[in-house]
């Protein structure tokens, strides 16, 4: 007769290799996407992005870890331009760099060493609509086996996708002087 020890172990083992099989079904490759509409003139938009020094006004994961090191290097805005971070368990570290820049869009490498390390890149495209900007965010990488078993148990898109959202909704409070 089975103790229920057996039973808990059995049913543990089952559940991890539901969960490996879950994992090799998923894709290969993630796109984070979010959009507002913003009342303030392209230019503006751009500016915010363009310039890293910017950031701070906008971006949720500035306000994750106030006491984050921040680095500058390379050019001082727009292609070349580089920002490296470095903070705590919760922001990690890591680097981002300009690789294209134009009124409508930016592409931007994005590199996390720390708490994981990821290659991904982000591309912010910004479309007039009469006086308003349409901005939408995208993060677009691969992703590993051993990171598929975490997209299984948490929802990435909607982890994600809500601090771009909060970003998002920054930039337009801060580009429309509110």
């Amino acid at each position: 007769m089975m103790t229920v020890l057996t039973i808990v172990g059995a049913i543990l083992a089952i559940a991890i290799v539901i969960v490996l099989i879950l994992a090799a079904m998923k894709p290969d490759t993630f796109v984070v996407q979010r959009s507002t509409l913003i009342d303030a003139p392209g230019d503006t938009v751009y500016r915010l992005i363009n310039d890293y020094k910017n950031w701070a006004s906008w971006s949720p994961y500035e306000k994750i870890d106030p006491a984050m090191k921040r680095k500058y290097s390379g050019a001082p805005v727009g292609v070349g331009s580089i920002y490296e971070w470095e903070g705590n368990k919760n922001i990690g570290s890591g680097r981002m760099e300009i690789l294209d820049s134009s009124p409508s869009r930016i592409d931007i490498k994005l590199d996390f060493m720390s708490p994981f390390e990821a290659h991904n890149k982000a591309e912010f495209t910004m479309k007039p609509e009469g006086n308003a900007t349409n901005v939408t965010w995208t993060m677009r990488g691969p992703i590993p086996y051993k990171f598929k078993i975490m997209h299984v148990i948490f929802n990435m898109d909607k982890m994600v996708g809500n601090q771009f959202a909060e970003g998002l909704a920054n930039m337009k409070r801060v580009a429309e002087g509110n």
